[in-house]
């Protein structure tokens, strides 16, 4: 199974577009927080036809719209601040937050954690568990980015737009 892996879109639809244009073979999507506005979650929800598991961020500011956009959408479900679900075979967390990711990958219960936050991507094994930052669909901070992880071999990369 094949995983896309976002984060930090802060209402770039634009490059959003373009990030699910390259999501062709992906069998779920795993959002780290910070749509910012409802429609961006709308967005995901119409471009992207598998599953969608999210989690909120700092930036999100209309949690009430967020969720009603999530509960008309048949393939989202927005987990909260936190969530932990199985997919493939494999345990996996999400978190918007660094320092919540490195305490949940050092407890040794999940394959996979996956954050957003910091807007700087990364893949780091912490023990039995990868811990990967997709880095920003945004764009602000430096180069767009998204994360692909396989559940069959375990691993993850990093996807420059």
């Amino acid at each position: 199974m094949k995983i896309a892996i976002l984060s930090d879109t802060h209402d770039n639809i634009w490059t959003l577009d373009e990030v699910l244009k390259q999501l062709n073979g992906m069998d779920a999507l795993l959002f780290c927080g910070d749509f910012c506005a409802p429609f961006t979650l709308a967005a995901i929800a119409e471009g992207f036809p598998g599953p969608v598991h999210a989690v909120f961020g700092n930036n999100d500011g209309d949690k009430w719209l967020l969720t009603k956009v999530a509960n008309k959408a048949s393939n989202v479900t927005l987990h909260g601040a936190f969530a932990s679900i199985e997919l493939g075979g494999r345990k996996i967390a999400l978190t918007h937050y660094p320092e919540v990711a490195a305490g949940i990958a050092s407890g040794g219960l999940y394959d996979l954690v996956c954050y957003g936050h910091d807007h700087t991507h990364g893949i780091e094994r912490v023990g039995g568990c990868l811990k990967v930052n997709p880095g920003e669909v945004m764009g602000r901070f430096g180069v767009s980015s998204y994360a692909v992880y396989d559940t069959e071999t375990g691993e993850a990369e990093i996807v420059e737009v």
